[in-house]
């Protein structure tokens, strides 16, 4: 699955320790670290800090619109959560009594804070997210798996991080298919986009939804899908529903999707693009903790986090200047997140990058979306190396337990394997 993602490689040398991530949602805790917006007393949004448990970001969003019966468009949060875990973080709700959200009563959501603002959330309003998480069942005896562990964490401090990939759940834990429904989309393919997202059946899935997809799939009966699928699978019942009334409108279809989850396909997209331009610096041996000539690096923000706003050019006068303030954890070498606006990277970094692009077939012009011009993107850059704060690994019985605070944007999970090693 890693490598239907992009994902393939290690910066660390050592052993894996194996074992079995997220067996129960207990095992993966993520708090939120981020910065409220300040407390107004007759602020026009509710804030509010949710304790979730195995809930999905988008399918939460749409039950508290149907709850509050508002429009999910006045429901806002800073990221989204993987939905096997248990997540604590803010949601913002616009024109909403804070007492109608103390009184909700949903399955796994517990209400631990709510007060009122003058603004509310959008996505990127937050630090990083700190991190709680068991792997059980690990694959080596305890006192191998503590000195590979123990290695392993030594080797990530002195690189300063991990690689930073978009992980597995970036794309869909269970049917990773962002990327192709925003392939699709990309290339105005959009009758595949809908079929990718709501038939496209996935080996791993559940027996009944791969049975249902499938049948949507071989027949194309939208009608007899409607039917079939089942109640929760709300996001695939509303492009039918369209489609039922509008037969061949694919894009009127799609629009029937929250936004975010539309931008979720095409950013998956470039994640997947992003990910193979990753891998393969890490095939080739080029460092990721430091740049090489032609390199395009972030400098860090006041908050002392990459800034994707700006961008130093890596040339041979100044390589060991920029590799330093790398080394001092003041920069970042920056990966291609390919867009309408995207320029190549020189050098060896530059030629991966266009290399990758144009195994796809891709122009710049691609990312801009005339039938869905909200989705056109221009494209960014984002750090190669995931930075960390306060690691603490240890080896309890046959489990890894791992605390960690990452910057926004990273994935505990690529951190974890880099312990593992299990792909």
């Amino acid at each position: 699955m890693e490598r239907d993602v992009g994902i393939e490689g290690y910066l660390t040398s050592t052993p894996g320790v194996g074992g079995i991530l997220k067996e129960t949602a207990d095992d993966f805790a993520v708090v939120e670290v981020s910065s409220p917006p300040p407390t107004v007393p007759d602020g026009r949004y509710a804030i509010a800090a949710l304790r979730l448990r195995n809930w999905e970001t988008n399918r939460l969003v749409r039950q508290l619109a149907r709850t509050l019966h508002i429009s999910r468009r006045r429901i806002g949060f800073a990221g989204t959560k993987d939905k096997r875990a248990i997540t604590t973080q803010l949601f913002s709700f616009d024109d909403i009594r804070p007492e109608a959200i103390k009184a909700l009563r949903l399955k796994d959501l517990e209400v631990v804070d709510v007060f009122r603002s003058d603004r509310g959330l959008e996505i990127g309003d937050l630090r990083g997210n700190r991190f709680r998480v068991v792997v059980r069942r690990l694959a080596l005896p305890p006192e191998q798996a503590a000195t590979a562990v123990a290695e392993t964490a030594r080797q990530l401090r002195v690189f300063g991080g991990f690689p930073n990939f978009f992980g597995v759940q970036r794309f869909g834990s269970v049917r990773p298919i962002t990327h192709v429904v925003g392939r699709h989309i990309v290339r105005g393919e959009f009758r595949e986009a809908v079929e990718a997202y709501a038939a496209n059946p996935i080996e791993g899935e559940d027996p009944e939804s791969y049975e249902v997809r499938a049948a949507l799939r071989d027949t194309g009966d939208v009608h007899a899908a409607l039917r079939t699928y089942p109640k929760s699978y709300g996001f695939e019942k509303a492009l039918l529903n369209h489609l039922a009334a509008h037969p061949g409108d694919s894009v009127g279809a799609l629009r029937q999707l929250p936004f975010n989850l539309l931008l979720m396909f095409v950013h998956g997209y470039q994640s997947y693009l992003y990910n193979r331009m990753l891998a393969e610096r890490l095939r080739r041996g080029l460092p990721i903790h430091e740049p090489v000539a032609g390199d395009l690096v972030l400098p860090a923000d006041r908050l002392g986090l990459p800034d994707r706003d700006r961008r130093v050019d890596v040339t041979c006068d100044n390589l060991d200047r920029v590799a330093e303030r790398c080394r001092q954890g003041k920069a970042w070498v920056a990966g291609l997140l390919y867009g309408s606006e995207s320029e190549f990277a020189g050098g060896e970094p530059g030629q991966i990058e266009k290399q990758v692009v144009g195994s796809e077939g891709l122009r710049r012009e691609d990312f801009i979306i005339p039938e869905l011009p909200r989705l056109s993107s221009k494209g960014t850059r984002r750090e190669i190396l995931a930075p960390f704060h306060d690691l603490d690994s240890a080896v309890v019985g046959d489990g890894l337990r791992v605390d960690v605070e990452l910057t926004r944007g990273a994935y505990a999970t690529c951190l974890l394997r880099e312990f593992m090693k299990a792909a």
